[in-house]
């Protein structure tokens, strides 16, 4: 069964439970007060910053060319001096065009919409390409 949407590989936790860490780190928290205010243990957020940070450029780029194809008048996030934050805009800003879109896409988190459209591969080794 594949359920790249809701679970991503070699990820134990949801799709939207590891989105909310990574929108909590956006906003310039660490680890460690992503792992209290989702009560998980510290490594398991480590894990998902570290490795969202060695792909977020990429993840950042695949969304905002997805941004400018999915909506008739884009606008693009504010850039921000975290490239973790800058991807995690990105991702929310093509979640909405993609629900102004297609509004059954409304019933879809924005992590879960991320993974759909790259294959799971959010926090997946910098190497495989998206």
């Amino acid at each position: 069964m594949l359920l790249a949407e809701v679970l991503w590989p070699r990820r134990a936790d949801a799709a939207k439970v590891i989105g909310a860490g990574l929108e909590i780190a956006a906003l310039g928290m660490g680890h460690r007060q992503v792992a209290a205010r989702l009560g998980l243990a510290e490594g398991t957020a480590r894990g998902w910053l570290r490795a969202f940070a060695g792909r977020a450029e990429a993840v950042r780029r695949h969304f905002t060319v997805a941004l400018v194809a999915l909506a008739d008048d884009p606008v693009m996030p504010d850039t921000t001096p975290s490239t973790l934050a800058d991807a995690v805009s990105a991702v929310a800003a093509a979640h909405r065009a993609a629900s102004a879109r297609w509004p059954q896409m409304l019933t879809v988190s924005r992590w879960e919409f991320a993974g759909r459209a790259i294959g799971g591969r959010v926090l997946t080794s910098p190497s495989i390409a998206i």
